[in-house]
């Protein structure tokens, strides 16, 4: 990728963040924010905003970082483990769905609390992270689908973690959704800015040298 290309795709996935913040913050936390919207306090609103807005670009880097680093790894992993990377990524992927939903419910819940809540949150990152695989797979070939779900629910999770370990509702969801969303964007538009830095590349090669 370009350098060009690389600054696109980081400011637009911070306004990504910034923007899903925005939004998910107002919903998830309308209990607390209600009373400033009943008396129509626009200061006190825009600086809400911007508060979460500022979140969400913090959101937005730590989304990157991650989808950098898994990069990076995937390459490794066919690298070091060729045809085998592909199983193994499928048993973390098993393993970290299972640690979301056990580790979660004996750290954090009350006795005679129902495990569906916690299996709930995991099947909802299972579903995002198969429909975004399978758009994936769509735009560029099957190949693609594994470590799309690999990335969509082993990588978003590993960045939940900050908040998976206070485990307060409001900021789980906050957190959650920003990253679900710079996560989908990242990966969907990756083979884009791709093929625009191979054109690039390709222009400048055909320029005749002076």
């Amino acid at each position: 990728m370009t350098s060009r290309n690389w600054v696109k795709l980081f400011i637009s996935t911070l306004l990504v963040g910034g923007l899903t913040t925005g939004v998910v913050g107002f919903i998830v936390r309308w209990e607390e924010f209600a009373p400033i919207f009943a008396d129509f306090d626009i200061l006190e609103i825009v600086s809400v905003l911007f508060w979460l807005v500022g979140v969400g670009l913090i959101f937005s880097i730590v989304s990157q970082m991650g989808f950098f680093a898994y990069l990076t790894v995937h390459r490794f992993g066919l690298g070091i483990f060729k045809g085998l990377w592909n199983p193994i990524q499928i048993v973390l992927i098993l393993f970290a769905l299972f640690d979301l939903v056990y580790f979660r419910y004996k750290a954090f819940a009350n006795e005679g609390e129902s495990m569906l809540p916690y299996i709930g949150v995991a099947i909802f990152l299972l579903l995002v992270g198969l429909v975004v695989a399978a758009i994936k797979t769509k735009q560029t070939n099957q190949h693609a689908f594994i470590p799309a779900v690999f990335f969509m629910v082993v990588v978003t999770s590993i960045e939940w973690v900050p908040v998976l370990k206070v485990n307060e509702e409001s900021w789980l969801y906050l957190m959650l959704f920003p990253l679900l969303a710079c996560n989908t964007y990242q990966l969907l538009i990756l083979h884009k800015l791709n093929e625009d830095s191979q054109k690039q590349r390709s222009k400048i090669a055909e320029k005749p040298s002076k």
